[in-house]
Parts: C-alpha cells; sequence; structure tokens
C-alpha cells in the first residue's frame, strides 16, 4: 500500500471512531444501554460481566491454516467472551480492548515464535467508515506495545471491499476474499504476527497471509481472541 493510502486509512478510523462515540453518547441519551452480555441496564458491559471475562480461562488452541506457520486462539467463542468480541467489534464497547488484549498477550508470551511485526487484519476504508474503528488494530496495536515490537497498521490493506463474512456459509467465505488482500514490499524477509478477533474458517488470514508470502514475508503467523 502507498503511505499514502495508510495514512488515509488511519484518519478514517480517527474520525470514524470518535463519531461512533458522539453516536452512542447520543443515543444512550434516549435509550438506556444495555449489557451485552446480562442485560443489565446502564452500560454496555457491566463490571460484573468485566470481572467474569477477566477470570474467565485461557484456553489456548491451535490451528493449522493455508499458508500460515501457526494460528493461535485464547479460548471458544461462546459464553462471556463471545458476548465480550461481540461487544467489542459491533456495539462500541472499545473499552474491552485491553481485557481482550491480556488475553492475546498472555497466548503469545507462551509461544517460542520468533517475530519482527504486529500488523491487523484489515478493512477497507467504506467499512472503516461504517464501524468507525478496526477492532483488529485496536488488539494489535496494544498487544504490540506490550510485547515490544514494532506495529504495522498499513503492512497490509483491502484493494477491494467485500461482504461481511459473518453472513455468509464456510464456502462463501472463501470466495468473498480471494485476491482482496496486498501487502506491502517491505514485509519482504520479516517474520509477521497476524491479528484478528475470531477465527472461523480462516479463510481471511489464510488470504492475508497470501499476500505476505507473495511479498517474500518470512514467516506468517496469527492470534485470535477466540475460535468459532
Amino acid at each position: 500500500m502507498s503511505q499514502q493510502a495508510v495514512t488515509q486509512n488511519a484518519n478514517y478510523g480517527r474520525l470514524g471512531l470518535w463519531a461512533v462515540k458522539a453516536a452512542y453518547w447520543l443515543q444512550d441519551l434516549v435509550f438506556p444501554p444495555i449489557c451485552g452480555h446480562c442485560g443489565r441496564v446502564d452500560t454496555r458491559f457491566c463490571r460484573v460481566c468485566r470481572d467474569e471475562l477477566a477470570r474467565h480461562p485461557l484456553q489456548i488452541s491451535h490451528h493449522k491454516l493455508e499458508r500460515l506457520d501457526d494460528v493461535c486462539t485464547t479460548g471458544a467463542q461462546q459464553d462471556v467472551l463471545a458476548s465480550a468480541v461481540r461487544a467489542f467489534k459491533y456495539e462500541g464497547a472499545t473499552d474491552l480492548r485491553d481485557l481482550l488484549a491480556e488475553r492475546l498477550i498472555m497466548a503469545v508470551s507462551r509461544q517460542s515464535w520468533r517475530l519482527d511485526l504486529v500488523a491487523p487484519a484489515p478493512l477497507h476504508a467504506d467499512r472503516l467508515l461504517e464501524r468507525g474503528y478496526n477492532q483488529a488494530a485496536l488488539l494489535g496495536e496494544r498487544l504490540a506495545h506490550t510485547l515490544g515490537i514494532r506495529y504495522e497498521p498499513g503492512l497490509l490493506g483491502r484493494v477491494r471491499n467485500t461482504r461481511q463474512q459473518a453472513r455468509l456459509s464456510s464456502r462463501e467465505r472463501r470466495r468473498n476474499v480471494v485476491g482482496a488482500f496486498a501487502a506491502d514490499p517491505a514485509a519482504r524477509g520479516l517474520s509477521v504476527l497476524l491479528v484478528d478477533d475470531v477465527v472461523t474458517t480462516g479463510a481471511t488470514l489464510s488470504e492475508c497471509a497470501a499476500a505476505l508470502r507473495a511479498r517474500n514475508a518470512e514467516a506468517v503467523y496469527a492470534i485470535a481472541i477466540s475460535r468459532a
């Protein structure tokens, strides 16, 4: 991706996140927010459920996906973990980032991966404007900072918009993202850690890895909060 495109996406992200927070603030003035896990009123994810999330056991699993050296998730997409990911991704509960990122940090610290940098699974600029933020980028930035690893949000980009994966079958998911990503030539010779929220079929991560391999990345790993 060009530096101009990276900067544009970053600006879209900052503007969109501000707009999302403002929209939720206005909405909350009229309709009290509801906890995404237990249904308590007046908060998007209540303190009781945050404490439950903090205590939720780390269940590290490894997955084999095409073009990736290893893929790791921290738990199944169910119970409080599923509710937290959904609230974080779709309901503007971005303040859950630290609790969710902590799971990634603990999981990565237990691996023997040699890593040069962290890169989030990218959103198309249109989707970024629509959602207001890239949940994978929020997680990846915190993970990289804590581990002392380079963070490169512009290493990968979407070269075309795609349908939402959550609405598609397994076969449709694979077709939907074929050729959807491009990597910067700077990936050459590097060991890259991809960050995403959920692994379902793994189609998105596989295509991201394909784009990095096309730029001669030395190794590609992936970490995600949960597995569907």
